[in-house]
């Protein structure tokens, strides 16, 4: 095993059950709908691309033709979709949702109504992230060449996938891209009808 394959097992494993932990221990301390809009984003990320990523079910290859042996043997196809999706519900979800709040001065108001500024944290939270993903993390499965399948939330698939630059000698592909331009409005949207209605049940 080398230090790479190492440091992307760990992450994957982490993030995917660190924020698990977090709701269950301060489950006092956060919003009520956090756990609901958790698991809405779960299958939401599942059905919209990792279980189709993973599997290559249209015009793609499956994970374990696209990765080394040992990312196969720790990280199991059959559960690859499930981790991956739990560290996008969780850390880069509700973990956008928390860095939007706290850098909205902890104003819960934009909660309860659209905030553009809040939503523009969000937005680049998402993009980061997913650039940080597929350039030193996923690199090595999501590259140009590498053929992932058409979903639901990266509707292009294939059959539209220009490489959008290059960094390093990695490359960043459109295709993986879409899922995290597409699911932040959707994201805030459903905070924005959860908290809504938890406020109106205290009222």
């Amino acid at each position: 095993m080398s230090l790479e394959e190492l440091r992307v097992i760990v992450i994957v494993y982490v993030s995917a059950l660190a924020p698990l932990i977090f709701l269950y221990t301060k489950k006092q301390q956060i919003p009520s709908w956090a756990s609901l809009l958790y698991l809405g984003a779960l299958i939401t990320c599942a059905a919209g691309w990792e279980l189709w990523f993973t599997y290559g079910w249209i015009d793609g290859d499956p994970v374990n033709i696209r990765r080394s042996a040992v990312l196969n043997a720790w990280l199991p196809m059959d559960i690859n979709w499930l981790l991956n999706s739990m560290a996008d519900a969780g850390t880069i979800s509700l973990g956008g949702l928390w860095l939007m709040w706290k850098l909205s001065n902890q104003n819960y108001d934009i909660f309860l109504s659209w905030n553009w500024r809040a939503f523009g944290i969000l937005f680049v939270w998402c993009v980061v992230q997913n650039l940080f993903v597929e350039l030193f993390l996923y690199h090595d499965q999501l590259s140009e060449g590498k053929l992932l399948s058409w979903a639901p939330l990266a509707p292009t698939g294939q059959y539209f996938n220009p490489m959008l630059f290059e960094f390093n000698g990695r490359s960043v592909m459109f295709q993986t891209q879409l899922p995290w331009l597409i699911l932040p409005p959707i994201l805030y949207m459903a905070a924005l009808k959860l908290a809504s209605k938890s406020a109106a049940s205290k009222n």
